[in-house]
Formats: C-alpha cells, sequence, structure tokens
C-alpha cells in the first residue's frame, strides 16, 4: 500500500463532509454533518473488519477490532479517540486541500483569486521541509488536519494491519464529535462501549511531538446587574454595569494573559463581553498546568467579585465558575504509565525524535485520563491549527502513521 497515496485519499474524502462545529448549537452533535462521516466511518470500519459498530444519539461511533493472536498469547487492549469536528474561526467551513508537491522553499501562494499566501516572513517553519510535499488549503479554510488528518491515520493504519495481516491485541476505535467545543463528544462516551488498559488521540502538532500534560481548564462568567437612569437624573441613582465590569477588568494582571505568557505559564483570557445599561455578562477562560496555580486563579476571580460587591453595593454581582478539563499529568500513576513508555518506544524504534511537549490547550484525552483511561498524545505532523494557514508535510504525516501501526501490532 502507498501510504501517502492512502493518506491523502482517505483525508480528501474525509474532509469533503464539512463538519465545522458549532459553539452557538446547544447539543451534541454541534453540526449534523458529524452523524454523515460518523455513518461513513462506520461502513468504512465495517469493511475493515471491526465490530460493535454503534453511532449513538450523540453521533459517538464506537468499534473493535478482536485480537487475531494465538490462543495463550495476550496484549494490552489499546483504543484510539480521534474528533471529527473542525473548529470555527470565522472562516469557510468547506475545506478545499491541495498539494504543494516537491517544495522548493519561499512563499506559498494559497489562492491565485483572494491573493492569500502562507509567508515564510510569518511562518518561517514552512521553510524546514524543503523537497516534502506540503497539503494546505485555498486559503479561505482552514485545512482541517486537525483532526481529519488523525481519522485518516487511524483507517490507514487499520487497512494496513488487515492488508499484512499484523498480529494485534483488540483494538478499539472512538470517532467523536465536538471536541473544538470543550471535549463535549468524549463526554458523551458510553465507557462501556471502550474498555481498554490505555488509549491514544493524535491531535497536535509538529513530527515527534508527545504530550502527557495539558492544561487544567475552566470557565468564569460574572454577571453584574446595574441600576439604569436617564442622564440628566443619574446621579446618586445610576449603577452603570459596563463601569463595574471595568473595574473587575482593572484588578486583573495583564501578565496572566495570553499574549504576555508561553511554556508551563498559566492565564486568564477575557473572552466575550456582553452589556446594555441594566446588565453586563464578561466570560472567561482559565487555564494553567500546576492544579494549585489553576485554583489560586479561581480563587482571586471570586475575591475580585467580593471586592466590587463592596465597591458597588447596589450593584447585583454575581461570578459562576466551572472546569472544564484537567492535566493529564495529574492522572498518571506508576501502574498505569504503560500507555506513554509504549509511545516513547514507538517512536524510537521509527526513528523519530520525541518533542515531548506541556500542551498550552487539551485533548479528549485529558477527559479520559480523568475517568480512569491514561491518554496521551502524539503529532500529526501538522502546523498552525485554527489558521488558514494550516499546513501538513506528508512525510511528517507518514511518520505519524508508523507511529500509530507500530503501537497497533502486537509484540512476541
Amino acid at each position: 500500500m502507498d501510504k501517502k497515496s492512502e493518506l491523502l485519499t482517505r483525508f480528501k474524502r474525509y474532509v469533503a463532509i464539512s463538519t465545522q462545529s458549532n459553539p452557538k448549537a446547544g447539543v451534541v452533535p454541534s453540526n449534523p454533518a458529524e452523524r454523515d462521516l460518523a455513518e461513513l466511518l462506520a461502513k468504512e470500519l465495517a469493511e475493515l473488519g471491526l465490530v460493535d459498530i454503534e453511532i449513538s444519539e450523540h453521533a459517538v461511533l464506537t468499534s473493535k477490532l478482536p485480537s487475531n493472536l494465538p490462543a495463550g498469547q495476550t496484549a494490552p487492549a489499546v483504543g484510539w479517540m480521534v474528533h471529527m469536528d473542525t473548529v470555527d474561526v470565522g472562516l469557510s467551513p468547506v475545506i478545499h486541500p491541495q498539494v504543494v508537491e516537491n517544495y522548493q522553499g519561499g512563499d506559498i501562494l494559497q489562492n491565485e483569486a483572494e491573493n492569500i499566501w502562507i509567508r515564510v516572513k510569518e511562518h518561517p517553519e514552512i521553510e524546514r521541509y524543503k523537497g516534502d510535499d506540503i497539503v494546505i488549503s485555498d486559503g479561505t479554510s482552514v485545512l482541517g488536519a486537525d483532526d481529519k488528518s488523525a481519522i485518516a491515520n487511524v483507517m490507514t493504519a487499520l487497512a494496513i494491519l488487515k492488508e499484512e495481516n499484523r498480529p494485534h491485541g483488540d483494538i478499539y476505535i472512538c470517532f467523536v464529535p465536538d471536541e473544538e467545543l470543550g471535549e463535549q463528544g468524549a463526554r458523551k462516551l458510553d465507557l462501556a462501549k471502550f474498555p481498554v488498559d490505555y488509549a491514544y488521540t493524535i491531535d497536535c502538532c509538529e513530527l515527534g511531538e508527545v504530550v502527557w500534560e495539558t492544561f487544567n481548564a475552566g470557565n468564569a462568567k460574572l454577571t453584574v446587574k446595574g441600576i439604569p437612569a436617564h442622564p440628566m437624573s443619574s446621579k446618586g441613582v445610576l449603577v452603570n454595569p459596563i463601569l463595574v465590569v471595568h473595574d473587575f477588568i482593572a484588578m486583573l494582571d495583564r501578565g496572566e494573559t495570553p499574549e504576555y505568557t508561553e511554556n508551563r505559564e498559566g492565564f486568564i483570557v477575557l473572552k466575550t463581553l456582553q452589556a446594555n445599561p441594566s446588565q453586563a455578562v464578561l466570560t472567561m477562560k482559565i487555564r494553567d498546568h500546576n492544579k494549585a496555580l489553576y485554583e489560586a486563579k479561581k480563587a482571586k476571580l471570586v475575591a475580585a467579585a467580593e471586592y466590587l460587591r463592596v465597591r458597588h453595593p447596589r450593584a447585583v454581582i454575581d461570578i459562576e465558575l466551572s472546569d472544564s478539563y484537567a492535566n493529564i499529568a495529574d492522572s498518571i500513576r506508576d501502574d498505569n504509565r504503560e500507555g506513554i513508555d509504549r509511545l516513547y518506544r514507538a517512536l524510537e524504534a521509527v526513528g523519530v525524535e520525541a518533542k515531548t511537549t506541556a500542551m498550552r490547550g487539551g485533548t479528549d484525552g485529558s477527559y479520559l485520563s480523568v475517568k480512569g483511561v491514561l491518554t496521551p498524545n502524539y503529532f500529526t505532523g501538522a502546523h498552525n491549527f485554527h489558521s488558514r494557514a494550516e499546513f501538513l508535510p506528508m512525510n511528517s504525516w507518514v511518520k505519524s502513521l508508523e507511529v500509530t501501526l507500530e503501537l497497533m501490532t502486537a509484540k512476541a
């Protein structure tokens, strides 16, 4: 099987189904087309010999490839969870992938009619891939390598297992919707249908990246109800909710925002502000790898709201906090880290240098790990997720596939 050709053919088939998640939908799946993709994948899984194929009411697709090992030989039950949605960043939901063959360096023209380019000045990392074939979008959308390159990866690996009759233990495959909306699809998984010893996600980023440390993540919403009044008779009466929220924002540390932080530094980001003369609502995201620092950030927001109540006693001020996902690293124990150790061995076996990264974000594995299924993440090979400049070097993609095959293949 030509790995590059198979990966690309499958990828084009999967991105042709527009599965951009919708943060306003309020349901899972947030886009009905995610179910369409699940149905296509279910058919392909059946053709590859998988069993127990089910699509839940929330478009969560679960399946199993039964072990082909001889009697008496065992292997860990291993799973893969991959998300079917692409992100909404205000670009077109329709993806038109194209391939720059034998890239020789310099800027890449994505769309002549719209004069859209990937500029080396803005993305110098692309010149590391001279001589490679590079998959890009036409610049009107994201590429969708996040995470349909991973879907193609897993499906191609299963096809190779079948074609080559490679030995393997029980393998469980789960495709989920709405990862981009805070792992909403993973939260709808019936874990009884995913009875693995450990699992993997394939979700970001460049060649060799291994992630078993993610943010602790939460959300905050500050609601301020003021007292409206006409300007001509406002003295001593008016309580402007916008100014109350302004006082709240002024208490936050500008040094703890995404634009001033990196690596393992956490942050609080202001997400949305909706206001009128009667009410203002501010939403925020809270992130930190360190659980104690994460909790301290939440406490800081609560304390700021308490101070607002003192400063503005006639305003009605409420703050709501919620947790979204947790750091995978906090779920690692001596008795469950085999999946991580095996991942490093797989990279070594296929000749890829591991680049262990603390992800400034989360994966579906963040949720699974908290639920008792330790789920590290490894690279797709792509760069610039959530961007019109997203690109995927084919050689890195093939290496990601080889890691998947190594992890799926049982060793004597």
